[in-house]
């Protein structure tokens, strides 16, 4: 097996075994990503004019950029400006959240079915392969391929993959938008976010790789025990080896629960220390703001812009590491499934026996 791979190999071995189809449905998904990341902006770009509205409406009637709206709308006094800003914020917030809910269940759909393809393939080659190979092979490892190891392709490699990519360009559009507000905030901010978890990934690379190992072999343990055991029930119930059979699956599953649960603590845990340094940072913000501008009323907006920029960053920068944590946990799933899939299938696969005869 070729689980000593680096995650670039691995993916690359996948991309080989994914149909034209489904590279040209990612190609779109791609494209979604593109389109809701900027759908986001512009969901955050509203809280500008919103907020100045509320503030100081007055201000945001004298502005010249606010002229071709004043006139499209006609309106003839500041505080009219409320309702249609009002709406203009809320259908941003629903475009963006529209947005995200398609591009989820696109992406799941197309993970999902890409899922589908593998685990026929990984059937198709196993039920073409010689008698022999069969005869040495033991069934309880094919059927872990099939029932959990492409599942695991699936949830904690495809599906990450996926988030990693639009985590990384909602990442690169919205800290742009921000760098362009205020440049300074936003890279003390996100410096300091980043250099949290680079630190958290240097501490935790090597714990969840060993896990990964761990849980593949003693994962394809458990499946055999099952297998023999309930297979050869009626000789475990003549000879009393019960416990025996007990004994040997707890050996292999308590270890394998705990990896997976060390794995599953380790993804999420981050967030909640960035979270909070994430309210102490907003403190700070509104603090440093008030102090500069000599006011609450003109701070305000720009504070709001920033406060909700930084809420969507820091999900997104959760997303990010736990998607790595997940596709690392499954590298070595990822390689035991690789290696069915690059099984080279016979020529006559596929053609009927009349076709074979003639």
């Amino acid at each position: 097996m070729k689980q000593d791979q680096s995650i670039t190999q691995h993916l690359g071995r996948l991309y080989s075994h994914i149909s034209p189809l489904r590279r040209k449905q990612f190609g779109l998904i791609l494209v979604l990503m593109i389109l809701a990341s900027f759908a986001e902006v512009f969901s955050i770009g509203a809280v500008l004019p919103f907020l100045s509205v509320l503030m100081s409406p007055e201000m945001v009637f004298e502005n010249s950029f606010a002229q071709p709206f004043i006139q499209f709308f006609g309106l003839v006094s500041p505080d009219q400006l409320l309702l249609p800003v009002t709406i203009a914020f809320g259908l941003a917030a629903l475009l963006a959240g529209g947005m995200r809910l398609l591009l989820l269940w696109s992406s799941t759909k197309v993970a999902y079915l890409t899922g589908a393809d593998l685990t026929i393939k990984v059937y198709r080659g196993t039920l073409y392969r010689p008698y022999s190979v069969h005869v040495s092979r033991n069934s309880s490892s094919v059927i872990n391929i099939m029932v959990r190891k492409v599942n695991a392709t699936i949830q904690s490699t495809i599906i990450p993959v996926l988030t990693l990519i639009s985590s990384s360009i909602m990442l690169v559009v919205v800290l742009s938008f921000l760098l362009a507000i205020e440049p300074k905030i936003t890279m003390i901010a996100f410096g300091g976010f980043a250099l949290i978890y680079i630190a958290i990934v240097s501490l935790t690379a090597k714990i969840i790789r060993n896990n990964s190992h761990l849980i593949a072999r003693e994962h394809n343990q458990v499946v055999k025990l099952l297998q023999e055991g309930l297979g050869g029930i009626r000789d475990i119930l003549l000879d009393g080896t019960q416990e025996l059979y007990c004994k040997l699956y707890r050996r292999s599953d308590f270890p394998l629960r705990r990896a997976q649960g060390i794995n599953v603590f380790i993804g999420s845990s981050p967030r909640f220390g960035v979270e909070a340094m994430g309210m102490i940072f907003i403190a700070f913000m509104a603090y440093f703001f008030v102090r500069e501008t000599g006011g609450i009323a003109q701070s305000i907006p720009v504070i709001g812009i920033l406060a909700l920029g930084a809420q969507r960053l820091l999900p997104v920068l959760q997303q990010s590491y736990s998607a790595w944590s997940d596709i690392q946990g499954a590298r070595a799933s990822v390689a035991d499934t690789m290696d069915f899939l690059d099984l080279p299938i016979p020529d006559y696969a596929g053609k009927s026996s009349f076709e074979l005869m003639s």
